[in-house]
């Protein structure tokens, strides 16, 4: 049942909201990431397809967005937080606050995927049939996230799937302009994708409680606190660890250390989460943490991403 019936068309402002744009910059660097290493084989570079890969990858983003709002008014996990950690976390509000429905935010998933999917086809059509493939991957995590039956987010599973989505918009983008697969961009995605991972992880910190109640449990309300903390921690040092492993053995380019310019920022975010768990921190003292956190991964997905681009200049 939809929780704010409604019958007034969605206005722009709030499809926007909907659409969750603070979180649209990972996906930017992601995609930069993919067009960047691309780039760097010396294969030709397309700006018209590469514009085309960065728009289909935002709209399939704000798509997942939206629908992830729908799926939360529906099960009343968004509802049941009086107060969230925002812009972080909470879903964008607009259900809650009266300004849009569950079912609008339906039609706008389903309006975006549907562009997704026409602008995705044409792009297949000149870049190679194996992007159907990633696309139709990247589509069906979005709806598996949130969606019944599979519902992963509650099942523990919402991370994995996080991890494999942005992990699929770096080769999806690198495929979009190379035309064919390539274990290279395949394997500098990997820690970028666990940094993504990281910021779904400690966003859920804030939220456990709420989504405890409606039986959504997700890693943070399944390992507590402290578990999160210790996975999060992890996570960061095995992302720039990976990266350290690919650089020695020459996998990305020489310049591909300016990835690690993203560690401290990382480490410094995990020291934070682990002061709130240590001394039992009102929620909002997370807020540093969470923004760090984002940090890291944009600066990491963007070095790494110029170390590429200056690669291709050189040809």
């Amino acid at each position: 049942m939809d929780p704010t019936p409604s019958t007034a068309p969605l206005q722009p402002a709030v499809a926007w909201r909907l659409a969750r744009p603070g979180f649209l910059w990972v996906t930017l660097a992601g995609v930069l990431l993919g067009l960047a290493s691309a780039a760097a084989c010396g294969c030709g570079f397309d700006v018209g397809r590469a514009a085309l890969t960065l728009l289909l990858a935002l709209l399939a983003h704000a798509a997942a967005n939206a629908w992830n709002d729908h799926h939360d008014a529906l099960n009343g996990a968004d509802a049941a937080n009086p107060a969230p950690l925002s812009p972080f976390t909470g879903g964008s509000r607009v259900i809650q606050q009266g300004l849009a429905s569950a079912d609008d935010a339906r039609r706008l998933a389903l309006a975006l995927a549907a562009l997704v999917v026409l602008g995705g086809l044409w792009l297949a059509l000149h870049a190679g049939g194996g992007l159907v493939l990633i696309g139709l991957a990247g589509l069906t995590l979005g709806w598996a996230y949130s969606a019944p039956p599979l519902r992963l987010m509650a099942r523990g599973l919402g991370e994995l799937t996080v991890a494999l989505a942005w992990w699929l918009i770096v080769v999806g983008a690198d495929y979009a302009e190379r035309g064919q697969w390539s274990w290279v961009p395949a394997a500098s995605a990997v820690p970028f994708a666990l940094l993504v991972v990281n910021i779904l992880l400690i966003n859920g910190v804030p939220d456990a409680p709420y989504d405890a109640r409606v039986a959504k449990r997700t890693l943070a309300v399944r390992l507590g606190p402290l578990g999160v903390a210790a996975l999060y921690t992890v996570l960061a040092l095995l992302a720039h660890g990976i990266l350290l492993v690919l650089w020695l053995a020459q996998v990305p380019p020489s310049t591909a250390w300016w990835g690690l310019a993203s560690g401290p920022l990382a480490l410094a975010a995990a020291w934070l989460l682990w002061r709130h768990v240590a001394l039992g921190r009102a929620v909002t003292a997370l807020r540093p943490a969470i923004g760090l956190t984002i940090g890291a991964t944009l600066v990491h997905a963007l070095a790494l991403a110029a170390a590429f681009a200056a690669v291709a200049l050189q040809r």
